[in-house]
């Protein structure tokens, strides 16, 4: 499966990449997310909880960044085990594009599923998928133009 979408954030780029790498902002985003430890500048840990239909999972994962392309952008990828509902591993590339005050922030996220929740239907998996990145974004966006507010 693979997602991509893109939004403009009322704050400068390299606001947005500092956000993106400060795991306190990243915990607030993403949903159900109960735990995200910074084990180095590249390395996390996270536990979400989750529900994609009649499946209730809590996931344990690691995240690995690679910030090669700083502050124009940056690659994740990364692998979580949900037991028996099963596992999601995939990737992520962001694009971090300044336009005046703003920056235009664009993403291709690809995933893999299985267990339990591969069963589901791909069209339940995918419209859920897609659901969590925009509400991921949106939070983030939300939580960006309040810290430029302040």
């Amino acid at each position: 499966m693979e997602l991509q979408d893109e939004i403009t954030i009322s704050a400068s780029r390299d606001k947005v990449y500092a956000a993106l790498n400060d795991p306190e902002v990243l915990k607030q985003c993403i949903p159900g997310c109960e735990e995200l430890i910074k084990h180095s500048d590249t390395e996390l840990e996270a536990k979400v909880l989750l529900k994609i239909g009649p499946v209730k999972a809590r996931f344990s994962g690691n995240v690995t960044l690679d910030p090669g392309n700083a502050p124009d952008g940056f690659s994740l990828k990364g692998e979580g085990n949900g037991g028996v509902a099963g596992f999601a591993r995939g990737g992520a590339d962001v694009e971090l594009t300044e336009q005046g005050s703003q920056t235009v922030l664009r993403y291709t996220a690809k995933a893999d599923i299985g267990g339990k929740l591969a069963q589901l239907g791909s069209r339940l998996v995918t419209s859920t998928s897609r659901k969590l990145a925009s509400s991921f974004f949106k939070n983030f966006e939300n939580l960006m133009e309040s810290a430029e507010k302040a």
